[in-house]
């Protein structure tokens, strides 16, 4: 398990850096001059995700195994059980015999009935005890089966986890090679479709329906994403553009200043982007980008 959650863990830095590198690849910057081989991100160099996808190779086996030695360890433990439960059963009954033996010699003076009584008596006290016994055996093996039943279901949900977690990253990695908006969107979709209300798929898919100039469309998605997390930074500059196109100053500088606040990293983002043109001439607009400046 700490391996599992330190696989999530790198995944979703994956993930997080791609979102970033998506979001600026979407605004229009000046051109930036080339960066070295060492100076770019490491999640950018393609052994990363090669190493992301042989742990998660080497991850499945190692589930695959522990279920498989899980299920012999089981098997041998009931073996074990079973026959130590037989082995005490037996002995059991050869001394309740040994014991009739010897009283029924000691009784044999005192007359036939009693020694029948004797008999019968004995007879019923063995059965009775050996009833017991098995009922207590029986007992532990259900909790036993149980037990591997549920640990059994366990390894099932990770493996399916693993699975989605990779089938995920795979179409991220397709996002980011998408050249149009409408295959973007074709992308985002087949996420939402494994994996229903993902915040930041919906987010991405707003920008690139920002792209298609479809702003009703992206501020819908905005608003669907805001209502489950209102402090989503991305999704408040996502709508912040859309109102801006539409005309609706005043929500757009709200929803701008908002994500600002929330993320730092969107204040210089806000002064080169295009879908605020026609905020420029506006006061508030001014003080937020000189706030960036500063």
């Amino acid at each position: 398990m700490p391996r599992l959650l330190c696989l999530l863990i790198a995944i979703i830095s994956l993930a997080t850096t791609l979102t970033v590198q998506g979001a600026n690849e979407a605004e229009i910057d000046p051109p930036q001059p080339a960066l070295t081989h060492a100076q770019q991100p490491i999640l950018d160099k393609p052994l990363v995700e090669r190493y992301i996808l042989d742990e998660l190779k080497a991850l499945r086996m190692e589930q695959q195994d522990l279920e498989r030695r899980l299920t012999i360890e089981i098997t041998d433990r009931e073996l074990a059980v079973a026959d130590k439960s037989l082995n005490y059963a037996n002995v059991t009954v050869t001394y309740f015999f040994y014991i009739i033996a010897g009283v029924a010699s000691l009784i044999a003076f005192i007359g036939w009935q009693s020694l029948r009584e004797i008999k019968t008596n004995t007879a019923k006290l063995a059965a009775e005890q050996l009833q017991s016994i098995t009922e207590q055996y029986e007992e532990k093996f259900k909790i036993l089966e149980q037990d591997l039943k549920r640990k059994s279901r366990i390894i099932t949900k990770n493996n399916r986890e693993i699975e989605i977690i990779n089938e995920i990253h795979t179409l991220w990695l397709h996002a980011q090679s998408a050249q149009t908006p409408e295959q973007k969107i074709a992308v985002y979709n087949e996420i939402l479709t494994i994996r229903p209300g993902d915040l930041e798929a919906m987010t991405y898919k707003a920008d690139a329906a920002m792209e298609m100039r479809e702003f009703n469309w992206a501020l819908s998605l905005c608003n669907r994403v805001l209502e489950v997390d209102g402090s989503n930074a991305h999704a408040l500059y996502q709508r912040a553009c859309a109102f801006a196109c539409l005309g609706q100053e005043e929500q757009a500088l709200s929803d701008l200043e908002q994500a600002i606040e929330n993320s730092v990293s969107f204040k210089e983002v806000a002064a080169n982007e295009d879908d605020f043109a026609n905020l420029r001439s506006n006061p508030k607009f001014d003080i937020l980008i000189a706030t960036s400046d500063s």
